[in-house]
């Protein structure tokens, strides 16, 4: 009931990712052979007499056989202790941020942090009582330097960082942490398991929205939580059933289905995003194209060495400007102009104007000519010719 990897340890580390994404967390159904878990839709369960639980299983926001199982299977793939499963990727931020800190308390937090998250920490944490210092998470100095000795409980990393793709040292910004006394939670939305496994290079807490990479499928919305620890693991587990932001068994099936295809899914989605670098790196209309695989990209040395590939993202600045770029999000076909990421279609949007339009006129802000890209796992040849239409003038 828990959703540990320890539930079934012949997929925690003796087997390979794509084994573990497929079988780990659940046991074919002893009655009936299901080798699928089944979506339990119930609220609540009988009990053998007053306080006989069956299996640990009272009530759905409590436990439920459909989230455990997807919650094993993403503490099984991050190789961590336990795995949380909510109703979305701020609702695993917001328990998280309830559960480890307290009124008085102070964050550092990526200086081009997603506009949501900035908006939780800004617009909700902030009131409650947290405080929090943005810093650029590729300069372990900065970070270090915002820290507040005593008071900073978290350091909260996206890596890489959304829209503008910033890479933080992952190892050396767990060791800033420690040393003040903080914990260290990455962000692994855009990397996904598949790329990247903050835990093992000294991360504390992993945060996803599994909306994106892991259901992968663009038709549920998630968020999860994994944990090395497990005295963090009670206190998330505490304010998890507290809060009652829950994935409902539904939606934690439809993620459990999407985790089992994130390996072949990722492999397309870098396949393609090399491929629309190469050619926007060529393109005359675009003035920078920002992707973590190119030698030039600052982060390049230290996200070749804690990935295992640079991930579906892609952004890129428009040489004629702003309204360029608007227009180009707006020309486009085969991408769909919409939010979000990670899913098997190919979208377009303008950060500025969409996902990070809470930053605008702070510190967060992004650059006006920049367009994020999330490559799918179309034929690349329709998604290079459909970004050489949209960038055509005349």
């Amino acid at each position: 009931m828990t959703g540990s990897s320890s539930e079934h340890p012949e997929y925690a580390e003796k087997t390979g990712f794509e084994t573990r994404a497929i079988h780990a967390g659940y046991e074919p159904d002893p009655t009936t052979g299901a080798v699928i878990p089944p979506i339990f839709a119930t609220s609540t369960y009988k009990q053998d007499g007053v306080g006989g639980l069956r299996g640990g299983y009272e009530y759905s926001r409590s436990a439920n056989p459909t989230r455990t199982a997807l919650e094993a299977t993403l503490a099984a793939l991050e190789g961590g202790e336990r795995g949380f499963a909510f109703a979305s990727g701020l609702a695993a931020e917001h328990t998280l941020l309830q559960a480890l800190c307290a009124p008085g308390d102070h964050v550092v937090v990526p200086d081009d942090a997603y506009g949501g998250t900035y908006r939780l920490f800004a617009k909700v944490e902030q009131p409650w009582g947290l405080a929090h210092t943005p810093a650029r998470v590729s300069d372990v100095d900065a970070v270090r330097a915002a820290l507040r000795p005593g008071q900073t409980r978290v350091v909260w990393v996206e890596t890489p960082t959304n829209p503008l793709l910033n890479i933080g040292d992952i190892e050396a910004l767990a060791g800033v942490a420690h040393e003040a006394g903080a914990l260290l939670v990455v962000d692994n939305t855009f990397a996904s398991p598949y790329l990247q496994q903050p835990l093992g290079l000294g991360a504390d807490v992993v945060v996803h929205s599994t909306t994106k990479y892991c259901g992968g499928h663009s038709d549920v919305v998630g968020g999860a939580l994994v944990v090395r620890d497990l005295e963090v693991a009670e206190r998330i587990a505490f304010h998890q059933n507290s809060i009652g932001a829950v994935a409902g068994p539904f939606d934690a099936w439809l993620t459990l289905r999407g985790l089992k295809t994130l390996a072949v899914r990722m492999d397309r989605h870098c396949d393609n995003a090399e491929k629309v670098v190469e050619f926007l790196g060529g393109h005359p209309a675009v003035s920078q194209v920002i992707y973590p695989g190119l030698e030039e990209h600052p982060g390049h040395a230290v996200a070749s060495r804690q990935m295992s590939r640079y991930g579906g993202i892609v952004s890129f600045r428009v040489a004629a400007g702003e309204q360029a770029a608007v227009d180009a999000c707006g020309r486009a076909r085969v991408f769909t102009l919409a939010e979000s990421l990670g899913g098997i279609e190919s979208l377009i949007e303008h950060p500025g104007r969409m996902t990070h339009a809470s930053v605008v006129g702070t510190e967060l802000e992004v650059p006006a000519d920049l367009v994020r890209l999330s490559v799918g796992i179309e034929t690349a040849e329709d998604l290079l010719a459909d970004l050489d239409r949209a960038l055509s003038v005349g």
